[in-house]
């Protein structure tokens, strides 16, 4: 009873840190991708992914880009289901695991279900909404 108390006091400073925390691995590969976009592209040519330069171009709107409007809660609820699916497809085609044989297996095994929890905070997130420390809250 203490606990749940405590934490609906605190419930939209829990909401801003857990928005930090999901938004940062996001924000700060979806830069990276923006400052070395040709290099970003020619990865996703030899994962052999169609029209490279536009799956470049989705991969740094959809982490860049949206993972800075959810940081400061930004349309938070349908963004933060875009970014749901966006993690959902990104590890069905990037860390398929069950195609692996070897220490490369487990790796990539990690990377998939690192993913697959990510895309279980964004769908709470989506939920919960951004909490009263959001630009949606004003």
């Amino acid at each position: 009873m203490r606990y749940t108390l405590l934490f609906e006091r605190r419930k939209d400073e829990l909401l801003l840190v857990a928005r930090v925390f999901l938004m940062a691995l996001f924000v700060i590969f979806g830069l990276d991708k923006f400052l070395n976009f040709s290099g970003t592209a020619q990865y996703m040519a030899a994962v052999g992914l169609p029209l490279p330069t536009l799956a470049a171009f989705s991969a740094l709107v959809m982490e860049f880009f949206v993972g800075l409007a959810i940081l400061i809660g930004f349309y938070t609820r349908p963004l933060a289901l875009a970014l749901a699916l966006y993690t959902l497809i990104t590890a069905l085609i990037g860390h398929r695991y069950w195609a692996l044989t070897g220490g490369l297996r487990l790796d990539t095994m990690i990377h998939f279900y690192k993913n697959m929890s990510i895309v279980g905070g964004l769908l709470l997130l989506c939920t919960t909404g951004p909490g009263r420390y959001s630009v949606d809250r004003r």
